[in-house]
Order: C-alpha cells, then sequence, then structure tokens
C-alpha cells in the first residue's frame, strides 16, 4: 500500500508545519479546504501560503473544489442542513479530485492539509480517507506535538469514542469492524460536518 500523509495546520505557525512536512518528506501539499483562506491565522491564506511553501520547495495543490467539505451543491446536504459526506464522496467532483490525487501520490509524497489539527473532527478524515483505504492507500495523521498517528489507530479512537470499542485492534470478524466504523463515521459527521440553516438548502 502506498502512505499519504494528513495534516491540518490549526494554530501553527508556518514554520511549525513546513518542520512536520519536511520530517514526513512530504513533497506536495494538496490543501482540501473548501476555502483557502483563515482570518484568524493568514499565514495559511492565499496566495502568500503557496509562496511560503515554495521557499520551501513544497509544491501546492488546490482540491478543494474537488475534495473539500463544504459543497456548493445543495444536493450534497441533507434536509437537516448537514454535508452528506457519503453523497459527497460518490459525486463526479469528489471522484474526479481522488483520482486527481491518487496520479499525484504515484509520482511523489503527498499530504492532505485541512484545518483542524484532530483528523477525527475533520473532513479528510471522515469524507476522504475511507475512500484511499478503499483504494489501497494508507494514510498517516501528522499530529501537533506528537508522533505521526496510524489510520488503523485513529479509526481505533473513533470506534472507542463512538462505543464501539469490542471491535477495535484484531478481531476475528473484520466485517463486524467493517460495520461498526461506517457507523462510528455516521455518528461522527453529524456531529462535525460543515453544516447550513436547513431552510436554505431549499432556497438554492
Amino acid at each position: 500500500m502506498k502512505s499519504l500523509c494528513t495534516v491540518g495546520h490549526s494554530n501553527l505557525e508556518f514554520q511549525q508545519l513546513a518542520t512536520l512536512l519536511k520530517e514526513a518528506q512530504v513533497e506536495l501539499l494538496a490543501d482540501v479546504r473548501s476555502r483557502p483562506h483563515s482570518s484568524r491565522f493568514p499565514q495559511f491564506s492565499q496566495p502568500g501560503f503557496e509562496k511560503l511553501l515554495e521557499a520551501e520547495r513544497i509544491s501546492y495543490l488546490f482540491l478543494g473544489e474537488e475534495l473539500g467539505g463544504r459543497p456548493d451543491d445543495p444536493d450534497m446536504y441533507r434536509v437537516n442542513g448537514v454535508v452528506d459526506y457519503r453523497a459527497r464522496r460518490r459525486s463526479y467532483a469528489f471522484q474526479a479530485g481522488l483520482e486527481r490525487l491518487l496520479q499525484e501520490l504515484a509520482a511523489r509524497t503527498v499530504a492532505l492539509m485541512c484545518a483542524e489539527e484532530d483528523p477525527l473532527e475533520c473532513h479528510r478524515f471522515l469524507m476522504i480517507c475511507p475512500e484511499l483505504v478503499r483504494a489501497g492507500v494508507t494514510p498517516v495523521h501528522l499530529r501537533k506535538g506528537s508522533r505521526p498517528e496510524s489510520q488503523e489507530s485513529a479509526e481505533n479512537r473513533l470506534l472507542e469514542m463512538r462505543g464501539f470499542a469490542s471491535v477495535t485492534g484484531n478481531t476475528l470478524f473484520p466485517e463486524a469492524r467493517a460495520e461498526a466504523l461506517e457507523d462510528a463515521y455516521a455518528l461522527q459527521a453529524e456531529k462535525f460536518a460543515f453544516r447550513v440553516d436547513p431552510a436554505s438548502v431549499d432556497r438554492w
């Protein structure tokens, strides 16, 4: 399996992020924020952010339109106003973005970047990583002030958090773990996925 890194910029200084990326030998940063700007942390706003990365010899690719967690398409939202990650994964835009990501990954080391430090609170883990795993890619999550977290460890943490601790780690019934993981993803997305006023969805 090919590995791919994910990272959330959170409140890091730019150089701290650059160090994380360099330690992981990242050559390309794929920005999966729907809007590549941050008023609180302007060092991660475009176009300056790309220039900072270039100075560190790290390439930049914006995939927020294809893989972002705040789609413009009203069909990607459920009636309660929450983004439907399963519908989003099936969309043409998402599949095109995923294909582009896999093409880049075949040529160089890639990291996905969004804003949230903890992958369990971000669409990069809840929406994108399940599809990467299905494609034979092993995500590794770069964490602030700690060692990288494997996809399996992050999944187990999610399962425990959502009441499915009995299927974490090794199990004689991998299908039970897979089913529990889907349920855990859905529960977590209900809490952390982007949401809008439900009434506004009908007006689009």
